[in-house]
């Protein structure tokens, strides 16, 4: 017995001295990690993402550089050497990559998805959207842990890992399929009215459980949903069109992502929406008398004008709120140029901090940061 006792002291002492080594190599790996995590200084440029005009295969990435104040208005092709394609419709970042959808046109093998490295716009892998003979038409993109999640047109959302770049998976919902956000582990996806062959009438957004990649419940909205944001309380906005079909009144709806049911609605007629934590905008009245509206996300009513400089946007295509400065990038499509648009980076004051030319129809920003 005493020698047994003498061997659990030394095996208990072992342990001891073994454990506190492993406690503090963890110690050790936890910061040495956390030193290792770059830390933001600064916005070094922006990318914006430009449509083009539908059929004419001229989407573009333009970059403007704010310490040189150049810009390039196709910096994707002058970087890749090939052009970017057909209706590009959205573009994201996430971790150090940004992910470009471009939809393409209906009829055509055009669709992919472009992950593109944000150090050097240099893209990194196509990931076609493509049938035998025909487009799935690809329209966003939204993310959750390491998954990237693409709307399509064709009813589908398609899962994305992001370290293998491979689709791994796909959900079949509904047709017309728009924007999409995510929200207490779960994915919200508008279904639109769109292509119109449907015939109108769509009022829906799914909800699926991001755990299991599975469809929980359709949410009533107002008719021909096309746009959703999250909030930093967990709802969602989501703005509706007139589908002019069965010619309802646009909207912007609310929902929680608690009971998943619409908890009100708001008679605006909006284009734009983009939330990014407190900072929340909308575009208003886009087509009449254009302005851009700060959203209450608690009341859900609209604030005071964005701009306060009197700068004056033609036609509001897109906003993005950087989330280092939370200042604002305001896409200008400049009545639907095919071949030039403008960008305003709009400062918390309100005033144009500075502007530059982009490629047709821009859209969507993403920024280029350096470190310290």
């Amino acid at each position: 017995m005493k020698t047994d006792l003498r061997f659990n002291r030394k095996a208990l002492i072992v342990l001891t001295l073994g454990l506190g080594l492993m406690a503090a190599c963890k110690k050790d790996s936890t910061e040495e990690l956390t030193l290792k995590i770059p830390e933001i200084s600064g916005t070094k440029g922006v990318y914006m993402l430009c449509e083009g005009l539908m059929g004419s295969n001229n989407s573009a990435i333009s970059y403007y550089d704010i310490a040189t104040k150049t810009t390039v208005a196709d910096y994707y092709k002058q970087v890749n050497k090939v052009s970017l394609g057909e209706t590009a419709n959205d573009l994201e970042q996430y971790g150090s990559k940004m992910y470009c959808v471009v939809a393409g046109i209906q009829g055509t093998k055009q669709s992919f998805l472009d992950i593109i490295d944000i150090k050097t716009c240099k893209s990194l892998k196509r990931i076609p959207f493509n049938s035998a003979t025909d487009g799935y038409i690809p329209r966003f993109v939204a993310f959750y842990k390491d998954k990237a999640y693409v709307s399509r047109y064709d009813g589908k959302v398609s899962r994305i890992d992001t370290a293998t770049m491979a689709i791994d998976g796909e959900i079949m919902l509904s047709e017309g399929l728009e924007q999409l956000a995510v929200a207490n582990g779960k994915l919200y996806v508008c279904n639109s009215s769109h292509p119109y062959y449907q015939n109108g009438g769509k009022n829906k957004v799914s909800v699926v459980d991001l755990a299991t990649f599975t469809k929980i419940k359709d949410i009533t909205v107002n008719h021909n949903p096309v746009r959703i944001q999250t909030a930093d309380n967990g709802d969602l906005f989501v703005i509706t069109w007139n589908d002019y079909i069965i010619n309802n009144n646009p909207s912007l709806d609310r929902i929680s992502s608690v009971s998943d049911t619409k908890i009100a609605s708001y008679n605006d007629d909006l284009g734009a929406i983009v939330i990014n934590g407190a900072s929340a905008y909308v575009a208003k009245d886009v087509y009449s008398n254009p302005d851009i509206k700060v959203l209450n996300t608690t009341s859900g009513a609209l604030g005071a004008s964005l701009i306060t400089d009197g700068q004056l946007i033609n036609t509001i295509y897109g906003l993005t709120v950087n989330p280092f400065s939370k200042e604002v990038m305001v896409a200008d499509a400049n009545n639907y140029s095919g071949s030039q648009g403008f960008a305003y980076c709009v400062g918390t004051d309100g005033k144009v901090k500075f502007s530059f030319e982009t490629a047709g129809l821009p859209q969507h920003a993403v920024f280029n940061y350096s470190y310290k």
